[in-house]
C-alpha cells in the first residue's frame, strides 16, 4: 500500500500540508469542505504537489517536514527545483511557515540533483 505527503494551495493563496493512503479520495474530502477547517474556509484548493512514500510514518515525516519550511521552499518543491530547496535549506535566515523538526525528508530531497 502507497502512502502519501501532499501540498494543496487554497483559494487564499496558503498553503496545507498533508497525508494520506488514498490520495484523490482525501483531495476530494477537502474540495468538499470536509477535510478540516484550514481547507474548509479556503477552498477550493489545488493539488500542487504529491509524492508516494512506502509507509504511512515515511509520509508523515515529509508532511512535518514541509510544514515546517518556508513559502519560498514550498514553491521551489512545486516547482521541483531541488537546487533552491538545496539553497534554502542552507541559508538559515529564511523563516518557516510552521514550526517543525527536521526529518530525513529534507535532507534527502535537498541533495537530489535536478
Amino acid at each position: 500500500m502507497a502512502f502519501w505527503a501532499y501540498l494543496l494551495r487554497c483559494a487564499d493563496g496558503s498553503f496545507y500540508a498533508g497525508h494520506t493512503d488514498a490520495l484523490e479520495a482525501r483531495i476530494g474530502v477537502h474540495e468538499a469542505g470536509r477535510g478540516g477547517d484550514y481547507t474548509a474556509r479556503r477552498r477550493p484548493v489545488t493539488l500542487v504537489w504529491s509524492q508516494d512514500f512506502p509507509s504511512r510514518i515515511e509520509a508523515l515525516e515529509a508532511e512535518r517536514q514541509i510544514k515546517g519550511w518556508s513559502r519560498a521552499k514550498k514553491e521551489a518543491l512545486i516547482a521541483g527545483d531541488w537546487t533552491r530547496v538545496s539553497q534554502l535549506a542552507a541559508s538559515r535566515g529564511t523563516r518557516a511557515s510552521t514550526s517543525s523538526a527536521r526529518t530525513e525528508f529534507d535532507r534527502e530531497r535537498s541533495d537530489k540533483p535536478d
